[in-house]
């Protein structure tokens, strides 16, 4: 009948939806976990959760499948294992200073028929060690080829080391390697050093996502170089009775000294009047005598320079005389431009003078003639008389 056919058909319906329930149900009760970073030496939060849980345990354990909690019952003596929360819908621990060794999979089970697991990653970063400068050896001789080497130990993943030259950046050739499941990263830089590198700072940066700001630190160089020198002088024009100074003034390093003067191949002549006071030599009252080649030497261990003057004293009272030249000059310069004047002025007249010749063609014969032809004939006649009728102008 029809109502033996509803029955059957109302009880596969229930059916499915119990089993659909259960089936929802049963899904439900995986563990649900979340990968986790820390920094090393830090703490490792790890949480697991159930959505629906018929009073059935959760577990964690590490990476070696040891049992770390298994509810609230803590399985491994590890003092930096620490239980956060236990209840039937979650199970969380803490790991304190934790270290590179314990990256890995951790795995949360749910202890159903069958079991159900879920597994998180812990990632731990390694932290950069303080980098070194190596392979320099204070001091440099000009010439050298140094080498310099910034290592960094620990970090994870490899760090970034980066060169300043001073304030620029330079390049170096980068080395990495690895040490167990941390990286050992090296840079170097290899040139010639020259005086100018003598006091530059050379500085090691390394970078990496654990720091807030990069780790330094710097090389001074000191580089050692032979003297140069060069001498400066007072006084432009020396004259008799004035006072002189001339200055040694020498770069090296070290410093070249002591410095030691002479003139004309010997030693100064008057050392009442002429005074050495360290790098330099003043004469008090200058004279004719004074004239000549002055020295002056100095040296470190890497070689000895020299630098010369010549001096002339000049007589101020001749050098008065030779003012009238500057008077021959300037009136050789106003004669010039007197001439130049003149030629201008009667240029200009000669050319006023012939714009003004012209030939007049008003004759009276032209204006009082009767007709055109007349007219024709009379000014044709005036025209051979047009030399007569120039004009001049002054």
């Amino acid at each position: 009948s029809t109502v033996g056919l509803q029955l059957p058909f109302f009880l596969l319906s229930s059916l499915k939806v119990v089993l659909s329930q259960f089936l929802t149900k049963d899904q439900g009760q995986f563990p649900i976990t979340q990968n986790v970073t820390v920094v090393e030496g830090g703490t490792a939060n790890m949480t697991c959760r159930v959505d629906y849980n018929d009073n059935t345990s959760l577990q964690w354990s590490n990476p070696a499948q040891q049992t770390l909690f298994f509810g609230d019952k803590k399985a491994l003596r590890d003092h930096r294992i620490e239980l956060v929360r236990a209840s039937w819908q979650e199970l969380t621990i803490r790991i304190g200073d934790v270290s590179l060794s314990d990256e890995g999979l951790y795995t949360c089970s749910l202890f159903t028929m069958p079991v159900k697991t879920t597994k998180a990653f812990l990632t731990v970063l390694g932290v950069p060690g303080r980098p070194e400068i190596t392979g320099f050896t204070k001091p440099a001789k000009e010439g050298d080829i140094i080498t310099l080497t910034c290592t960094t130990s620990g970090s994870k993943p490899a760090a970034n080391i980066r060169w300043f030259r001073n304030d620029k950046e330079v390049q170096g050739n980068k080395e990495v390697n690895a040490t167990g499941k941390s990286f050992t990263v090296r840079s170097s830089l290899q040139f010639q050093v020259d005086k100018r590198d003598d006091g530059v700072a050379y500085t090691c940066s390394v970078e990496h996502v654990t720091l807030s700001s990069p780790y330094m630190t710097t090389e001074v160089l000191e580089v050692h170089y032979p003297p140069y020198l060069e001498i400066t002088h007072s006084l432009i024009i020396p004259q008799e009775g004035q006072y002189f100074k001339l200055e040694c003034v020498s770069i090296g390093n070290p410093i070249p000294e002591p410095v030691l003067w002479s003139k004309d191949g010997g030693e100064l002549p008057d050392i009442e009047r002429m005074i050495v006071e360290g790098r330099e030599l003043t004469i008090t009252t200058l004279n004719k005598t004074d004239n000549g080649t002055y020295r002056c030497e100095a040296s470190n261990h890497l070689g000895t320079s020299s630098a010369e003057y010549i001096l002339f004293v000049y007589d101020p009272n001749a050098l008065g005389q030779h003012g009238p030249d500057h008077a021959l000059i300037g009136g050789v310069v106003a004669v010039v431009v007197f001439i130049t004047l003149c030629l201008i002025i009667v240029l200009g007249r000669y050319l006023a003078r012939h714009k003004g010749t012209y030939l007049t063609h008003e004759a009276k014969g032209a204006e009082d003639a009767p007709d055109a032809d007349t007219a024709i004939i009379n000014a044709e006649g005036n025209h051979v008389h047009a030399e007569e009728k120039k004009e001049y102008f002054i």
